[in-house]
């Protein structure tokens, strides 16, 4: 299918002194998947929120189906057929699979006022049928797995006729095995015409599911190629515009040679948790590896105090703690970086400076109770300067922020408190490639510096390249350590973490 679905030329976009969008341009096939990538920052999603209505274009044009339109609003993109899949879900949780999808425009009974719930759900489940997805149209969303969610998500756009569909990192939380369902439902949907743009940070998804890559740099367009005749480096390259950081395996040594800064004793908690025990050394990176499930979050959660446990001991440099909250956590030198950093690391809606504070805001108090601000600007600064945060200043507010800089920003919270132990989860998550080299690179100094860290990743790449020792879980217990030497690998931690070796 050759039919051009969508062509975009020219698109201009400026906010309050930033040259957003810098003559863009895109176009989309029916029937195709056409990747739109660049790092964070580089305008993929404001190229997509003008192709949506979220933002009106200042200069350029817009085709859709050989005809030039004008977009002012989301309304006026769905009634076009234009949809979008957003990396945050935005189904109501209290709501049932049926209710979410024919949300705002409810099948109504002869006296209008009643909603048909009866045909409501007779026609999600013809929706369902159609796209081959087992999911009972009465089942709450909060009974859902997140990738049944986006399953859901797709179908609700599906119902509008949509005929363009934006994924926005539609993989970013799921499991293998959720993936090959959800490219699944992608290749039914290129098979019934379906033009799908896909905007992700992992490479070599694009190569598996993409058929052509349009790249930006900086909010300009650099270049669309056939996903076949270019490689993951060349893309890369194109992205960046410069030389990145690869990191090499760290240096062995054993935890013997390392003093032991933290040590985990029995951690148990009813039917998530079965006797963790590990130990952390000065100045080590411990991978913790796993499948979705496996009780990463979880432990990472329990040591931090954020969950409570039934049973197990926590000794931080030799001493015996009682962490029964994250302040407890806090107090003994403990930081913890969520996976989830826009809801449990940061303020969005605060601006750089109180980000930094967050921590250790204490610090900051005169013997009055009033904040020094002086201080508190002098230290942001650092922090800025020292993770190498791309912002206008320390006045910026977080949520303008990229993804990268907002999680610089989170490590430099904890950098404020002066913690000695940082657990990372998912620390690359969602940013591109740029930021995540820096963010390896920092990660790697705070090692150098001293620093103990525990790195939870789905990545077993990054694992690999990162972690001076790996624990593998399953099923809320450590099947597998591994030295991160010659004999580690990708088929050596899939095997314990599917527990294998059992």
């Amino acid at each position: 299918m050759d039919q051009t679905l969508v062509r975009m030329e020219g698109i201009e976009k400026h906010f309050a002194g930033v040259h957003a969008l810098k003559g863009c341009r895109f176009d989309l096939r029916a029937g195709e998947v056409h990747a739109l990538v660049g790092e964070n920052g580089a305008g993929k999603s404001t190229m997509m929120k003008v192709l949506t209505g979220v933002y009106r274009k200042d200069e350029g044009s817009i085709v859709y189906k050989d005809r030039e339109v004008q977009i002012t609003d989301t309304r006026a993109a769905q009634k076009l057929g234009i949809g979008m899949i957003h990396q945050e879900l935005n189904l109501a949780q209290d709501l049932t699979v049926a209710q979410n999808i024919f949300i705002g425009k409810e099948p109504r009974k002869k006296l209008r006022f009643l909603l048909d719930d009866k045909e409501m759900n007779k026609q999600t489940a013809i929706l369902l049928k159609q796209m081959k997805l087992d999911i009972d149209p009465t089942t709450p969303v909060s009974e859902l797995t997140v990738a049944k969610q986006q399953l859901v998500e797709i179908i609700k756009a599906i119902s509008y006729d949509s005929q363009v569909l934006i994924m926005d990192e539609p993989t970013a939380a799921l499991s293998d095995s959720e993936i090959d369902e959800l490219f699944r439902m992608i290749a039914q949907l290129k098979e019934k015409g379906v033009g799908i743009v896909y905007i992700s940070h992992r490479m070599a998804e694009l190569k598996r599911i993409t058929d052509r890559i349009t790249v930006m740099r900086d909010g300009a367009y650099i270049d669309t190629v056939a996903t076949k005749d270019i490689s993951i480096d060349r893309i890369i390259a194109m992205m960046v515009g410069r030389d990145i950081y690869q990191p090499t395996r760290p240096d062995r040594q054993t935890s013997e040679q390392m003093e032991k800064v933290l040590e985990v004793r029995g951690l148990t908690r009813k039917n998530v948790l079965h006797d963790i025990s590990f130990s952390l050394g000065k100045g080590e990176i411990l991978g913790v590896a796993g499948l979705v499930g496996a009780g990463r979050t979880e432990t990472a959660r329990a040591i931090f105090g954020a969950d409570p446990i039934d049973a197990g001991e926590i000794y931080v440099h030799g001493r015996k703690v009682r962490v029964t909250g994250p302040h407890q956590a806090v107090k003994n030198g403990i930081g913890y970086l969520s996976e989830d950093r826009k809801h449990y690391g940061c303020l969005l809606d605060m601006d750089v400076k109180t980000n930094v504070a967050l921590a250790a805001l204490g610090r900051f108090r005169s013997f009055l109770g009033f904040m020094n601000d002086k201080r508190l600007a002098r230290v942001s600064d650092q922090i800025v300067e020292d993770l190498r945060v791309k912002t206008p200043g320390i006045n910026q507010k977080l949520k303008f922020l990229s993804g990268g800089n907002q999680q610089k920003i989170i490590i430099g919270k904890w950098l404020t408190r002066d913690c000695d132990i940082l657990i990372f989860d998912e620390p690359t998550r969602g940013i591109d490639i740029g930021a995540k080299n820096e963010i390896y690179k920092l990660l790697e100094n705070l090692a150098a510096e001293g620093k103990s860290i525990i790195m939870i990743s789905s990545e077993l790449p990054e694992i690999l390249r990162l972690s001076h020792r790996i624990l593998v879980m399953c099923e809320g217990r450590i099947t597998g350590e591994l030295m991160n030497d010659h004999h580690a690998s990708q088929e050596r931690i899939m095997t314990y973490a599917t527990d294998r070796f059992s």
